[in-house]
Protein backbone atom coordinates (compact mmCIF):
# COMPACT_ATOMS: atom_id res chain seq x y z
CA UNK A 1 0.00 0.00 0.00
CA UNK A 2 1.27 3.33 -0.77
CA UNK A 3 1.46 6.09 1.91
CA UNK A 4 0.20 9.07 2.01
CA UNK A 5 2.50 12.41 1.11
CA UNK A 6 2.73 13.74 4.93
CA UNK A 7 3.63 17.35 3.12
CA UNK A 8 0.50 16.93 1.00
CA UNK A 9 -1.79 19.42 2.94
CA UNK A 10 -5.36 19.86 1.53
CA UNK A 11 -7.29 23.00 1.54
CA UNK A 12 -9.40 24.04 5.08
CA UNK A 13 -12.98 23.53 3.53
CA UNK A 14 -16.15 25.88 5.21
CA UNK A 15 -18.43 23.01 4.84
CA UNK A 16 -21.43 24.93 6.11
CA UNK A 17 -20.62 28.09 3.37
CA UNK A 18 -20.51 25.77 1.02
CA UNK A 19 -24.05 23.99 1.95
CA UNK A 20 -26.17 25.73 -1.24
CA UNK A 21 -24.15 23.61 -3.60
CA UNK A 22 -24.18 20.76 -1.31
CA UNK A 23 -28.14 20.67 -1.06
CA UNK A 24 -28.22 21.38 -4.88
CA UNK A 25 -25.81 18.38 -5.59
CA UNK A 26 -27.34 15.56 -3.04
CA UNK A 27 -30.78 16.17 -4.19
CA UNK A 28 -29.76 15.90 -7.93
CA UNK A 29 -28.03 12.62 -7.23
CA UNK A 30 -31.02 11.45 -5.37
CA UNK A 31 -33.49 12.18 -8.06
CA UNK A 32 -30.52 10.70 -10.74
CA UNK A 33 -30.32 7.54 -8.58
CA UNK A 34 -33.51 6.82 -7.13
CA UNK A 35 -35.10 7.39 -10.50
CA UNK A 36 -32.96 5.09 -11.98
CA UNK A 37 -33.44 2.20 -9.35
CA UNK A 38 -36.78 2.67 -7.12
CA UNK A 39 -40.43 2.33 -8.68
CA UNK A 40 -41.26 5.42 -10.49
CA UNK A 41 -42.60 8.29 -8.42
CA UNK A 42 -46.18 10.09 -8.93
CA UNK A 43 -44.37 12.87 -11.07
CA UNK A 44 -46.06 15.80 -9.05
CA UNK A 45 -43.44 13.99 -6.12
CA UNK A 46 -39.68 15.25 -9.03
CA UNK A 47 -41.48 18.64 -8.79
CA UNK A 48 -41.79 19.33 -5.59
CA UNK A 49 -38.44 17.80 -5.03
CA UNK A 50 -37.17 19.94 -6.99
CA UNK A 51 -38.89 22.80 -5.69
CA UNK A 52 -37.84 22.13 -2.36
CA UNK A 53 -34.57 22.05 -3.12
CA UNK A 54 -34.92 25.19 -4.15
CA UNK A 55 -36.53 26.60 -1.20
CA UNK A 56 -33.95 24.96 1.10
CA UNK A 57 -31.09 26.37 -0.87
CA UNK A 58 -33.19 29.73 -0.32
CA UNK A 59 -33.43 29.52 3.47
CA UNK A 60 -29.70 28.22 3.79
CA UNK A 61 -28.68 31.57 1.96
CA UNK A 62 -30.38 33.67 4.61
CA UNK A 63 -28.91 32.21 7.49
CA UNK A 64 -25.16 32.63 5.45
CA UNK A 65 -26.08 36.17 4.95
CA UNK A 66 -26.65 36.23 8.38
CA UNK A 67 -22.78 35.18 9.00
CA UNK A 68 -21.22 37.16 6.39
CA UNK A 69 -22.84 40.19 7.83
CA UNK A 70 -21.42 39.03 11.63
CA UNK A 71 -18.14 37.76 10.52
CA UNK A 72 -17.57 39.88 6.69
CA UNK A 73 -16.89 37.73 3.70
CA UNK A 74 -14.32 35.38 2.70
CA UNK A 75 -12.73 32.77 0.68
CA UNK A 76 -13.23 28.87 0.12
CA UNK A 77 -11.51 25.95 -0.91
CA UNK A 78 -7.80 27.11 -1.10
CA UNK A 79 -9.08 30.68 -2.61
CA UNK A 80 -11.25 29.97 -5.52
CA UNK A 81 -14.38 30.56 -4.50
CA UNK A 82 -15.84 33.83 -2.77
CA UNK A 83 -17.56 33.75 0.05
CA UNK A 84 -19.70 37.15 -0.11
CA UNK A 85 -23.09 39.13 -0.42
CA UNK A 86 -22.64 39.01 -4.46
CA UNK A 87 -22.49 35.08 -4.58
CA UNK A 88 -25.21 34.76 -2.25
CA UNK A 89 -27.74 37.20 -4.12
CA UNK A 90 -26.67 35.05 -7.16
CA UNK A 91 -27.96 31.84 -5.42
CA UNK A 92 -30.64 33.34 -3.93
CA UNK A 93 -32.21 34.12 -7.60
CA UNK A 94 -31.06 31.13 -8.89
CA UNK A 95 -32.96 29.08 -6.12
CA UNK A 96 -36.19 31.37 -6.38
CA UNK A 97 -35.84 30.67 -10.06
CA UNK A 98 -35.85 26.78 -10.15
CA UNK A 99 -39.05 26.68 -7.56
CA UNK A 100 -40.98 28.81 -10.32
CA UNK A 101 -39.68 26.55 -13.36
CA UNK A 102 -40.05 23.50 -11.57
CA UNK A 103 -44.22 24.09 -10.89
CA UNK A 104 -44.05 25.10 -14.43
CA UNK A 105 -41.97 21.53 -16.03
CA UNK A 106 -44.18 19.28 -13.84
CA UNK A 107 -47.70 20.17 -15.75
CA UNK A 108 -45.30 20.46 -18.86
CA UNK A 109 -44.23 16.51 -18.87
CA UNK A 110 -47.36 15.46 -17.81
CA UNK A 111 -49.03 16.86 -21.02
CA UNK A 112 -46.60 16.30 -23.13
CA UNK A 113 -46.54 12.17 -21.52
CA UNK A 114 -42.42 12.72 -21.16
CA UNK A 115 -40.25 11.18 -18.04
CA UNK A 116 -39.68 13.81 -15.30
CA UNK A 117 -36.54 13.41 -12.92
CA UNK A 118 -34.09 13.52 -15.46
CA UNK A 119 -35.34 17.54 -16.35
CA UNK A 120 -35.68 18.29 -12.74
CA UNK A 121 -31.68 17.08 -12.01
CA UNK A 122 -30.46 18.35 -15.01
CA UNK A 123 -32.18 22.02 -13.41
CA UNK A 124 -30.29 21.20 -10.12
CA UNK A 125 -27.01 20.39 -12.21
CA UNK A 126 -26.89 23.80 -14.05
CA UNK A 127 -28.33 25.68 -11.30
CA UNK A 128 -24.78 24.15 -9.40
CA UNK A 129 -22.49 25.40 -12.49
CA UNK A 130 -24.82 28.77 -12.44
CA UNK A 131 -23.47 29.49 -8.38
CA UNK A 132 -20.14 28.27 -9.25
CA UNK A 133 -20.05 30.70 -11.79
CA UNK A 134 -21.54 33.60 -8.96
CA UNK A 135 -19.26 32.40 -6.55
CA UNK A 136 -15.92 32.35 -8.65
CA UNK A 137 -12.34 33.58 -7.72
CA UNK A 138 -10.69 31.93 -10.28
CA UNK A 139 -10.86 31.72 -13.92
CA UNK A 140 -10.46 27.72 -14.55
CA UNK A 141 -12.94 27.46 -11.20
CA UNK A 142 -15.27 29.74 -13.31
CA UNK A 143 -14.92 28.22 -16.39
CA UNK A 144 -15.67 24.63 -14.90
CA UNK A 145 -18.90 26.24 -13.57
CA UNK A 146 -19.73 27.59 -17.20
CA UNK A 147 -19.65 24.19 -18.38
CA UNK A 148 -21.64 22.71 -16.04
CA UNK A 149 -24.39 24.88 -16.76
CA UNK A 150 -23.91 24.44 -21.01
CA UNK A 151 -23.96 21.13 -20.48
CA UNK A 152 -26.86 20.69 -18.47
CA UNK A 153 -29.03 23.45 -21.55
CA UNK A 154 -27.54 21.71 -24.38
CA UNK A 155 -29.36 18.34 -23.28
CA UNK A 156 -32.19 20.24 -22.04
CA UNK A 157 -33.00 22.04 -24.98
CA UNK A 158 -32.83 18.93 -26.64
CA UNK A 159 -34.83 16.84 -24.11
CA UNK A 160 -38.02 16.86 -25.95
CA UNK A 161 -37.78 13.77 -28.19
CA UNK A 162 -41.04 14.19 -30.00
CA UNK A 163 -40.25 16.84 -31.43
CA UNK A 164 -38.14 17.43 -34.13
CA UNK A 165 -37.20 21.26 -33.15
CA UNK A 166 -36.15 20.13 -29.65
CA UNK A 167 -33.61 17.75 -31.31
CA UNK A 168 -32.31 20.77 -33.76
CA UNK A 169 -32.33 23.37 -30.80
CA UNK A 170 -30.00 21.14 -28.82
CA UNK A 171 -27.52 20.67 -31.76
CA UNK A 172 -27.43 24.81 -32.41
CA UNK A 173 -26.73 25.05 -29.17
CA UNK A 174 -24.53 22.77 -28.10
CA UNK A 175 -22.19 23.84 -31.86
CA UNK A 176 -22.24 27.51 -30.84
CA UNK A 177 -21.93 26.63 -27.74
CA UNK A 178 -18.54 24.33 -27.94
CA UNK A 179 -17.30 27.18 -30.45
CA UNK A 180 -18.32 30.06 -27.09
CA UNK A 181 -16.14 27.72 -24.58
CA UNK A 182 -13.26 27.63 -27.10
CA UNK A 183 -13.02 31.63 -27.22
CA UNK A 184 -13.36 31.62 -23.29
CA UNK A 185 -10.93 28.87 -22.58
CA UNK A 186 -8.35 30.36 -25.00
CA UNK A 187 -8.64 34.21 -23.30
CA UNK A 188 -7.95 32.28 -19.57
CA UNK A 189 -4.88 31.20 -21.27
CA UNK A 190 -3.59 34.51 -22.47
CA UNK A 191 -4.53 36.13 -18.99
CA UNK A 192 -2.35 33.18 -17.75
CA UNK A 193 0.07 33.81 -19.48
CA UNK A 194 0.22 37.35 -19.03
CA UNK A 195 -0.33 37.89 -15.11
CA UNK A 196 1.04 34.23 -14.09
CA UNK A 197 -2.56 33.06 -12.39
CA UNK A 198 -5.44 32.31 -12.78
CA UNK A 199 -7.05 33.59 -9.50
CA UNK A 200 -8.57 36.81 -9.39
CA UNK A 201 -7.02 38.28 -6.24
CA UNK A 202 -3.34 36.98 -7.91
CA UNK A 203 -4.26 38.64 -10.77
CA UNK A 204 -4.83 41.98 -9.41
CA UNK A 205 -1.58 41.67 -7.70
CA UNK A 206 0.12 40.73 -10.62
CA UNK A 207 -0.71 43.84 -12.42
CA UNK A 208 -0.36 46.13 -9.42
CA UNK A 209 2.96 44.92 -8.66
CA UNK A 210 5.18 43.81 -12.19
CA UNK A 211 2.94 45.51 -14.91
CA UNK A 212 4.08 48.85 -14.47
CA UNK A 213 7.60 47.74 -15.27
CA UNK A 214 6.72 45.54 -18.27
CA UNK A 215 3.59 45.66 -19.98
CA UNK A 216 2.10 43.13 -21.81
CA UNK A 217 -0.71 45.07 -23.53
CA UNK A 218 -1.24 43.06 -26.34
CA UNK A 219 -1.50 39.83 -24.99
CA UNK A 220 -4.06 40.90 -21.88
CA UNK A 221 -6.21 43.07 -24.04
CA UNK A 222 -6.69 39.84 -26.77
CA UNK A 223 -7.29 37.56 -23.03
CA UNK A 224 -9.95 40.13 -22.34
CA UNK A 225 -11.33 40.10 -25.65
CA UNK A 226 -12.03 36.27 -25.78
CA UNK A 227 -13.68 36.50 -21.89
CA UNK A 228 -16.32 38.85 -23.41
CA UNK A 229 -16.91 36.92 -27.01
CA UNK A 230 -17.07 33.58 -24.62
CA UNK A 231 -19.41 35.62 -21.70
CA UNK A 232 -21.47 37.54 -24.81
CA UNK A 233 -22.42 34.32 -26.18
CA UNK A 234 -23.89 33.35 -22.89
CA UNK A 235 -25.85 36.06 -22.27
CA UNK A 236 -26.82 36.44 -25.80
CA UNK A 237 -25.18 39.61 -26.49
CA UNK A 238 -25.52 41.27 -29.56
CA UNK A 239 -23.69 39.87 -32.48
CA UNK A 240 -23.59 36.43 -30.31
CA UNK A 241 -26.67 36.19 -30.06
CA UNK A 242 -27.71 34.11 -33.33
CA UNK A 243 -28.62 30.97 -31.59
CA UNK A 244 -31.03 32.32 -29.08
CA UNK A 245 -33.90 33.11 -31.55
CA UNK A 246 -33.78 29.16 -32.68
CA UNK A 247 -33.03 27.64 -29.21
CA UNK A 248 -36.07 29.35 -27.59
CA UNK A 249 -37.93 28.17 -30.03
CA UNK A 250 -36.82 24.24 -30.37
CA UNK A 251 -36.28 23.96 -26.67
CA UNK A 252 -39.36 22.73 -24.29
CA UNK A 253 -40.97 26.16 -23.11
CA UNK A 254 -40.16 25.37 -19.30
CA UNK A 255 -36.33 25.07 -20.29
CA UNK A 256 -36.86 28.45 -22.57
CA UNK A 257 -37.61 30.02 -19.44
CA UNK A 258 -34.82 28.22 -17.27
CA UNK A 259 -32.21 29.50 -20.14
CA UNK A 260 -33.46 32.76 -20.07
CA UNK A 261 -33.21 33.56 -16.23
CA UNK A 262 -30.70 30.93 -14.79
CA UNK A 263 -28.47 31.12 -18.04
CA UNK A 264 -28.59 35.19 -17.23
CA UNK A 265 -28.21 35.39 -13.91
CA UNK A 266 -24.83 33.28 -13.86
CA UNK A 267 -23.70 34.40 -17.06
CA UNK A 268 -23.75 38.23 -15.70
CA UNK A 269 -22.86 37.24 -12.37
CA UNK A 270 -19.30 36.12 -14.20
CA UNK A 271 -18.85 38.83 -16.06
CA UNK A 272 -19.33 41.23 -13.87
CA UNK A 273 -16.98 39.13 -11.25
CA UNK A 274 -14.37 38.86 -13.99
CA UNK A 275 -14.37 42.27 -15.64
CA UNK A 276 -14.90 44.10 -11.38
CA UNK A 277 -12.34 41.59 -9.96
CA UNK A 278 -10.20 39.99 -11.99
CA UNK A 279 -9.32 42.88 -14.42
CA UNK A 280 -10.02 46.46 -12.88
CA UNK A 281 -6.86 48.10 -14.19
CA UNK A 282 -8.23 47.31 -17.98
CA UNK A 283 -11.59 49.24 -17.38
CA UNK A 284 -10.63 51.71 -19.60
CA UNK A 285 -9.91 49.52 -22.30
CA UNK A 286 -12.72 47.36 -21.89
CA UNK A 287 -15.32 49.48 -21.15
CA UNK A 288 -15.85 50.84 -24.74
CA UNK A 289 -16.74 47.55 -26.02
CA UNK A 290 -19.05 46.97 -23.50
CA UNK A 291 -20.81 50.57 -24.55
CA UNK A 292 -20.98 48.94 -28.28
CA UNK A 293 -22.42 45.88 -27.28
CA UNK A 294 -24.56 47.15 -24.94
CA UNK A 295 -25.99 49.71 -27.65
CA UNK A 296 -26.05 47.13 -30.58
CA UNK A 297 -27.81 44.79 -28.15
CA UNK A 298 -30.49 46.95 -26.78
CA UNK A 299 -31.45 48.18 -30.42
CA UNK A 300 -31.45 44.71 -32.60
CA UNK A 301 -33.25 42.57 -30.34
CA UNK A 302 -36.13 45.76 -29.77
CA UNK A 303 -35.75 46.02 -33.44
CA UNK A 304 -35.85 42.68 -34.63
CA UNK A 305 -38.87 41.59 -32.06
CA UNK A 306 -41.43 43.88 -33.30
CA UNK A 307 -41.46 41.86 -36.50
CA UNK A 308 -41.50 38.33 -35.76
CA UNK A 309 -44.81 36.19 -35.48
CA UNK A 310 -44.23 33.42 -32.87
CA UNK A 311 -44.67 33.89 -29.65
CA UNK A 312 -41.22 32.33 -28.24
CA UNK A 313 -39.15 33.81 -31.29
CA UNK A 314 -40.81 37.43 -30.17
CA UNK A 315 -39.20 36.97 -26.37
CA UNK A 316 -36.39 35.83 -27.38
CA UNK A 317 -35.68 38.77 -28.99
CA UNK A 318 -37.57 40.11 -26.10
CA UNK A 319 -34.96 38.77 -23.91
CA UNK A 320 -31.77 40.23 -26.25
CA UNK A 321 -33.02 43.55 -25.60
CA UNK A 322 -33.27 42.55 -21.72
CA UNK A 323 -29.68 41.40 -21.91
CA UNK A 324 -28.74 44.60 -23.31
CA UNK A 325 -30.17 46.68 -20.49
CA UNK A 326 -28.36 44.48 -17.98
CA UNK A 327 -25.13 45.27 -20.43
CA UNK A 328 -25.88 49.23 -19.41
CA UNK A 329 -25.69 48.29 -15.90
CA UNK A 330 -22.03 47.11 -16.60
CA UNK A 331 -20.99 49.70 -18.30
CA UNK A 332 -21.68 51.99 -15.59
CA UNK A 333 -20.33 49.49 -13.40
CA UNK A 334 -17.13 49.25 -15.47
CA UNK A 335 -16.72 53.12 -15.04
CA UNK A 336 -15.32 52.30 -10.87
CA UNK A 337 -14.02 49.19 -11.63
CA UNK A 338 -11.57 48.65 -8.78
CA UNK A 339 -12.51 51.73 -6.58
CA UNK A 340 -13.87 51.59 -3.22
CA UNK A 341 -16.78 53.32 -4.15
CA UNK A 342 -18.48 51.03 -7.03
CA UNK A 343 -21.45 53.30 -7.90
CA UNK A 344 -25.07 51.73 -8.67
CA UNK A 345 -23.62 49.97 -11.84
CA UNK A 346 -23.37 46.78 -10.63
CA UNK A 347 -26.46 46.36 -8.04
CA UNK A 348 -28.78 47.84 -10.45
CA UNK A 349 -27.16 45.29 -13.02
CA UNK A 350 -27.82 42.65 -10.56
CA UNK A 351 -31.15 44.19 -9.64
CA UNK A 352 -32.23 43.44 -13.37
CA UNK A 353 -31.67 40.14 -13.48
CA UNK A 354 -33.56 39.14 -10.54
CA UNK A 355 -36.35 40.75 -11.39
CA UNK A 356 -36.14 39.55 -14.78
CA UNK A 357 -35.79 36.07 -14.14
CA UNK A 358 -39.70 36.02 -12.37
CA UNK A 359 -40.89 38.08 -15.60
CA UNK A 360 -39.92 35.94 -17.89
CA UNK A 361 -40.50 32.63 -16.16
CA UNK A 362 -43.93 33.88 -15.72
CA UNK A 363 -44.66 34.87 -18.97
CA UNK A 364 -43.27 31.41 -20.53
CA UNK A 365 -45.56 29.76 -17.99
CA UNK A 366 -48.20 31.07 -20.16
CA UNK A 367 -46.82 29.97 -23.28
CA UNK A 368 -46.35 26.66 -22.18
CA UNK A 369 -50.36 26.80 -21.57
CA UNK A 370 -50.94 28.10 -24.92
CA UNK A 371 -48.69 25.98 -26.76
CA UNK A 372 -51.09 23.03 -25.80
CA UNK A 373 -50.21 19.25 -26.45
CA UNK A 374 -47.00 19.49 -29.20
CA UNK A 375 -45.77 22.58 -27.64
CA UNK A 376 -46.32 24.13 -31.63
CA UNK A 377 -49.11 26.50 -31.09
CA UNK A 378 -46.88 29.53 -30.23
CA UNK A 379 -47.97 31.65 -32.98
CA UNK A 380 -49.61 35.38 -32.46
CA UNK A 381 -52.86 33.15 -33.87
CA UNK A 382 -52.55 31.05 -30.62
CA UNK A 383 -53.21 33.72 -28.05
CA UNK A 384 -56.22 35.08 -30.38
CA UNK A 385 -59.60 35.28 -27.84
CA UNK A 386 -57.29 33.92 -24.51
CA UNK A 387 -59.16 37.26 -22.48
CA UNK A 388 -62.50 35.72 -23.55
CA UNK A 389 -62.07 32.30 -22.45
CA UNK A 390 -59.55 32.53 -19.70
CA UNK A 391 -59.54 36.19 -18.52
CA UNK A 392 -57.27 36.08 -15.52
CA UNK A 393 -54.63 34.32 -17.58
CA UNK A 394 -54.97 37.04 -20.04
CA UNK A 395 -54.82 39.45 -17.46
CA UNK A 396 -51.76 37.90 -15.45
CA UNK A 397 -50.12 37.63 -18.90
CA UNK A 398 -50.87 41.68 -19.40
CA UNK A 399 -49.35 42.47 -16.05
CA UNK A 400 -46.32 40.57 -17.18
CA UNK A 401 -45.95 41.97 -20.65
CA UNK A 402 -46.48 45.44 -19.36
CA UNK A 403 -43.63 44.95 -16.73
CA UNK A 404 -40.97 43.90 -19.66
CA UNK A 405 -42.04 47.24 -21.18
CA UNK A 406 -41.26 49.16 -18.15
CA UNK A 407 -44.38 50.32 -17.20
CA UNK A 408 -44.54 52.57 -14.07
CA UNK A 409 -45.84 50.30 -10.52
CA UNK A 410 -44.14 46.68 -12.18
CA UNK A 411 -40.92 45.38 -11.63
CA UNK A 412 -39.88 46.31 -14.91
CA UNK A 413 -39.78 49.79 -14.10
CA UNK A 414 -37.65 49.38 -11.21
CA UNK A 415 -35.13 47.40 -13.18
CA UNK A 416 -34.77 50.00 -16.38
CA UNK A 417 -34.74 52.79 -14.07
CA UNK A 418 -32.13 51.62 -12.03
CA UNK A 419 -29.91 50.82 -15.25
CA UNK A 420 -30.40 54.23 -16.80
CA UNK A 421 -30.11 55.64 -13.08
CA UNK A 422 -26.56 54.26 -13.25
CA UNK A 423 -25.52 55.18 -16.87
CA UNK A 424 -26.57 58.81 -16.12
CA UNK A 425 -24.88 58.97 -12.62
CA UNK A 426 -21.60 57.83 -14.94
CA UNK A 427 -22.47 60.80 -17.68
CA UNK A 428 -23.19 58.01 -20.26
CA UNK A 429 -26.11 59.91 -21.60
CA UNK A 430 -25.96 58.90 -24.95
CA UNK A 431 -26.62 55.14 -24.05
CA UNK A 432 -29.27 56.36 -21.74
CA UNK A 433 -30.76 58.03 -24.48
CA UNK A 434 -30.31 55.07 -26.93
CA UNK A 435 -32.27 52.28 -24.17
CA UNK A 436 -35.42 54.84 -23.79
CA UNK A 437 -36.10 55.17 -27.40
CA UNK A 438 -35.21 51.24 -27.60
CA UNK A 439 -37.48 50.63 -24.62
CA UNK A 440 -40.38 52.57 -26.75
CA UNK A 441 -39.48 50.32 -29.94
CA UNK A 442 -40.27 47.02 -28.05
CA UNK A 443 -43.26 47.83 -26.04
CA UNK A 444 -45.00 47.49 -29.60
CA UNK A 445 -43.86 43.87 -29.25
CA UNK A 446 -45.77 43.92 -26.33
CA UNK A 447 -48.88 45.73 -27.79
CA UNK A 448 -48.92 42.89 -30.54
CA UNK A 449 -49.31 40.23 -27.90
CA UNK A 450 -51.60 41.68 -25.70
CA UNK A 451 -53.81 42.80 -29.07
CA UNK A 452 -54.44 39.37 -29.98
CA UNK A 453 -55.53 38.45 -26.66
CA UNK A 454 -58.17 40.95 -26.29
CA UNK A 455 -58.88 42.39 -28.98
CA UNK A 456 -59.01 39.94 -32.03
CA UNK A 457 -61.87 38.41 -33.02
CA UNK A 458 -62.08 34.66 -33.19
CA UNK A 459 -61.51 33.40 -36.71
CA UNK A 460 -63.20 30.31 -38.87
CA UNK A 461 -61.22 27.09 -37.17
CA UNK A 462 -60.57 28.55 -33.73
CA UNK A 463 -63.09 26.61 -32.07
CA UNK A 464 -61.63 23.39 -33.46
CA UNK A 465 -58.45 23.88 -31.49
CA UNK A 466 -57.79 22.20 -28.53
CA UNK A 467 -58.64 24.08 -25.42
CA UNK A 468 -55.91 25.71 -23.23
CA UNK A 469 -55.86 24.15 -19.88
CA UNK A 470 -54.86 25.99 -16.44
CA UNK A 471 -52.82 23.29 -14.11
CA UNK A 472 -52.53 24.08 -10.75
CA UNK A 473 -49.06 24.24 -10.58
CA UNK A 474 -48.48 26.37 -13.59
CA UNK A 475 -51.18 28.70 -11.89
CA UNK A 476 -49.27 28.56 -8.71
CA UNK A 477 -45.86 29.73 -10.68
CA UNK A 478 -47.98 32.31 -12.08
CA UNK A 479 -49.78 34.01 -9.73
CA UNK A 480 -46.26 33.82 -7.64
CA UNK A 481 -44.83 36.12 -10.57
CA UNK A 482 -47.42 38.14 -11.03
CA UNK A 483 -47.87 38.71 -7.55
CA UNK A 484 -44.03 39.83 -6.91
CA UNK A 485 -43.84 42.11 -10.11
CA UNK A 486 -46.50 44.21 -8.62
CA UNK A 487 -45.21 44.08 -5.06
CA UNK A 488 -41.52 44.90 -6.11
CA UNK A 489 -43.42 47.84 -8.40
CA UNK A 490 -45.14 48.96 -5.57
CA UNK A 491 -42.89 48.92 -2.86
CA UNK A 492 -39.50 48.07 -3.96
CA UNK A 493 -36.75 49.87 -1.80
CA UNK A 494 -36.29 46.88 -0.04
CA UNK A 495 -34.88 45.29 -2.88
CA UNK A 496 -33.03 47.91 -4.52
CA UNK A 497 -31.10 48.27 -0.70
CA UNK A 498 -29.99 44.18 -1.01
CA UNK A 499 -28.63 44.61 -4.01
CA UNK A 500 -27.08 47.51 -3.09
CA UNK A 501 -25.64 45.43 -0.20
CA UNK A 502 -24.76 42.59 -2.38
CA UNK A 503 -22.13 44.60 -4.31
CA UNK A 504 -20.43 46.86 -1.65
CA UNK A 505 -16.62 46.40 -1.63
CA UNK A 506 -15.92 45.32 1.94
CA UNK A 507 -12.16 43.86 3.25
CA UNK A 508 -12.12 39.95 2.88
CA UNK A 509 -10.84 38.30 6.17
CA UNK A 510 -8.43 35.18 6.55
Amino acid sequence: MIAADPTLIGPSVNWFALSPLLVLLGAALVLLVVGALAPRWPRHLYALFAAATGLATMILCFFLWHDISAHGITTLVGGTLRFDDFSLFVTITISASIVLVAFVTDDYLRREDLEGPEVYALYLLAAIGGVVMGSANDLIVLFLGLEILSISMYVMAASHRKRIESQEAGIKYFILGGFSSAFFLYGIALVYGTAGSTNFTEIVSSFNTTVPAVRHDAFILAGVGMLLVGLGFKVAAVPFHFWAPDVYEGAPTPVTSFMASVGKVAAFAAMLRVLLFALPHWRDDYRPIIWVLAVLTVVVGSVMAVVQTNVKRMLAFSSISHAGFILIGVEAAAHRAGQPEGGDGASSALLYVLLYSVLVIGTFSVVAMVGRTGDSATDLASFRGLAKSHPLIASAMTVLLLAQAGVPLTSGFVAKFGVIQAAVEEHSYAIAIIAMVASVIAAFLYLRIMVSMWVSEPEAGDDAREAVRVPLWTGIALSLSVGFTLFVGFFPGWLIDAAKAATVTRPTRP
